[in-house]
This record gives C-alpha cells, structure tokens and sequence, in this order.
C-alpha cells in the first residue's frame, strides 16, 4: 500500500512539474481533452436537464392518464388527413357517465374544456387567459394544488355557480404579491359575468412543454363555464385514468370497445375519437433526447481523440526528456512496471487536469443557461464520475506506448544519453 501511495505521490508532483515548466504547451494539449469532457457533460447535463423538466410538465398532465379527445395528439407522427379530425364529433359531458357505466376499469374521470377570455378587477384587465371549466374528480387526475382558500365544492359543481380558482400569476398580477388578499374578490368574467375568488393555486413555475400552464390560467366549473360558451365550441376532452393495479393497456381496450358502443360505430367503421396515452408521450420524448445524447457523445469523441494524441505528443517527450532519470531508476532496482505505472499515471493525471478545466467551463455554462431557458440545469453526481472515468481511460490509452517504451529502456544506454 506504502509502495502504491509513493507511485502516486510521485507521478502526481511529476505531472505538476511538467505543467509548470511548460505551461503553454501543456494547456494547449490539453484543451482537446477538456473540450471533450465539456462536450460530454455539457451535453449530458443539458440533456438530462431538459429532459427531467420536460417528462415532469408531461407527468403534470396527468400520469397514467388518458385523454379522450376528437384530436390525436400523436397525428403528427404519421400522414393522417387534418380535415377527419375537424369533422369528428367533440366529446360530450353526457359521455363520462356512459363510460363510468360501461368500463369498471375506470378509477376516476372528468370532463374539461376551455376558452379564451379576459379578466377584469378594479379595471385591471388581464387578457388571453385560459379558462378552463372542469367537473367534479378534475383534481384526482391533475395536480392542482390549492394555497390559499379552498377548491370547488360538490353544490357549486352540481349549481354552476360563479366561483373561480386563479393560477398564482394571474393572482398576483391582480392582487400584488400578497396573493391572498384575493380570496373573496369579485371579478368580472367575460360577457359581464362574475365570479368570486375562492382558491388561488400554489406557484407551479414555468412549463417547458406548455400544458396546462395553471400559473396563468384560471378555473371553473364545467357547469358554470356552459353559461359562458357553447360547449361545442370549447375544446372538450375527457380525461380518464385507471384503478389501482389495472394495466393502461387494459383500460385503454375496454375504452375503445366502450366508445364505439356509445357512438354506435359499426365494426367496418373507423373511430371518430382518438385515445391519447400520456405515457406514450413521455417514451417518445425520451427517444428524442437519446438522439440528442448520441450527437453529442459523436462530437466528444472526435475531441477526445484529438486531445489523446496531444497528451500522447506530451508524455513522448516527456520519455525524452527523462531518458536519463529512467536509467537511473532502472539501475538502482526499479521495475519495468513501476515505470510504466508512473507514466501512465502522470498521463492520466494530464487527461484528468484537461477535463477539470472542461468541468469548470461547465458550471459556469449552467448558470447561464438556467438563466435563459428558465430551468434549472444541473450535473447529475454520476455524470462527474464518468467524465473522471473518461478522462482516466484516455490517459491510460494516450500514454500506453510511451510508458512501453521508457519501460523497456536498457538503463546504461539511457544513462549515457544525459
């Protein structure tokens, strides 16, 4: 153990004297094998970044969730008429009943729509905001979390009655910061209708993918949004999700059969609503992001190998310059692998300072791009240990032949080349 902690020691003050005695020549070297490690992990923690926010806005659609709809929101994928989805008919409120009904698979189910439309208070007028009208169980399939005041009762579902929960930015920009001096306002709605403030939803931050967007939009009841629009006209969908232990696939089967029975569809017939797995979009999202991971790992490696010969270049003349000393060592006992291992250890030490810089480049870049793409960027703990991985691997390789060679050195012969 002593044996191995002089190795090292010693391969390691090495390694620091070779970068000050030539620093220029060390850092350019170098900067091929930290441009690789700044390529993998910035790539890798951008990715994994972006990819962690996008699949968390996806589960906020509701996970394990399936949304009955007219549109297929996977019809971009394959050649589909636009104009089919137009003419389908939109789902009915009278519909979730008939399937709560008909599909024992169900766990819970509701209905949802919504329009555009300003808000007024105190002749503050907020405009293009969603209202989304949503009944009874909306809550148990979407995570909307109620700060302050409280969510809608059963009457005021049953009654349509005018009550409103505010996403916190809506409040916010209505009341001020202290959003819970609006519980108990009174708005004016569109067409003149009013509402009065009952819930204002916890600060849900900036969605990546769109969706709900709960922050900026405002919620209804389904019953009171039908004193405002045609429902028609509102962009209906059913959301549906299972029982505990029923398999989405199984769920999905017997909404299928159930809905071509409420529509009365005959088998040569085709279906005229689309069921439309959330889980669905979170693999294809992960497929996505691989094929980002790929490209990025394809530039890392053109790096990489450029940095390995530039290291290689160093620790050739390293031997060069060391001729000497390697004689001397090997004549006062030491051991071809002991030569070896000091060499490949200062290379790898060159490889793991060249992917420090390329960390250091990093961390600096994901407070810049937190700032811009407003989420957070992080470096995952595993991502580290495998750059450092990385870099030792092409140490090890960069160095293999020139410790070979100051290993295999006849020592009188190096001694006389001082």
């Amino acid at each position: 153990m002593r044996r191995i902690i002089e190795i090292l020691g010693s391969s390691l003050n090495l390694t620091w004297q070779e970068f000050k005695s030539h620093k220029t020549r060390t850092l350019l070297s170098l900067s091929g094998v930290g441009f690789g490690i700044l390529c993998i992990i910035g790539v890798l923690a951008t990715v994994n970044s972006l990819e962690y926010a996008v699949q968390q806005d996806i589960k906020a659609l509701g996970s394990n969730t399936i949304y009955i709809d007219k549109w297929d929101y996977s019809a971009g994928d394959h050649d589909y008429p636009w104009w089919k989805y137009v003419n389908r008919p939109t789902p009915k409120y009278d519909e979730v009943e008939l399937l709560r009904q008909r599909v024992p698979a169900i766990g819970h189910i509701a209905f949802n729509n919504n329009i555009n439309a300003p808000l007024e208070y105190n002749g503050s007028v907020l405009t293009g905001l969603n209202y989304y009208g949503v009944s009874e169980e909306f809550d148990q399939l979407q995570p909307v979390e109620v700060g302050d005041g409280r969510w809608f009762t059963q009457s005021e579902f049953e009654q349509g009655t005018g009550v409103i929960v505010l996403g916190y930015l809506v409040a916010e920009n209505l009341f001020g910061s202290d959003v819970k001096k609006g519980i108990g306002q009174e708005l004016k709605l569109k067409d003149g209708k009013r509402a009065v403030v009952v819930g204002i939803l916890k600060k849900k931050g900036k969605s990546i993918i769109g969706g709900w967007d709960y922050d900026n939009n405002t919620l209804i009841t389904r019953n009171f949004m039908k004193t405002m629009a045609r429902e028609d006209w509102t962009n209906p969908s059913i959301l549906v999700s299972g029982k505990e232990g029923i398999p989405l696939e199984q769920l999905k089967d017997e909404l299928l059969g159930a809905m071509r029975s409420i529509r009365k569809l005959k088998p040569t017939q085709e279906d005229n609503f689309s069921l439309n797995d959330i889980n669905a979009l979170s693999g294809f999202a992960t497929g996505i992001f691989d094929g980002v991971n790929k490209g990025g790992w394809a530039i890392a490696t053109l790096s990489l190998i450029v940095g390995m010969f530039g290291v290689a270049n160093i620790m050739f003349v390293t031997v060069r310059e060391r001729t000497s000393q390697i004689g001397l060592k090997k004549a006062i006992g030491a051991k071809k692998i002991t030569i070896m291992t000091e060499f490949l250890l200062e290379s790898s030490f060159l490889c793991i300072m060249g992917g420090l810089l390329g960390l250091l480049v990093v961390v600096i870049l994901t407070f810049i791009l937190s700032a811009i793409f407003g989420f957070s960027v992080f470096i995952a703990p595993g991502i580290i240990m495998l750059a450092i991985t990385i870099c030792v691997v092409v140490g090890i390789i960069a160095g293999i032949i020139p410790a070979s060679i100051a290993a295999r050195m006849d020592p009188v012969v190096a001694i006389r080349s001082k």
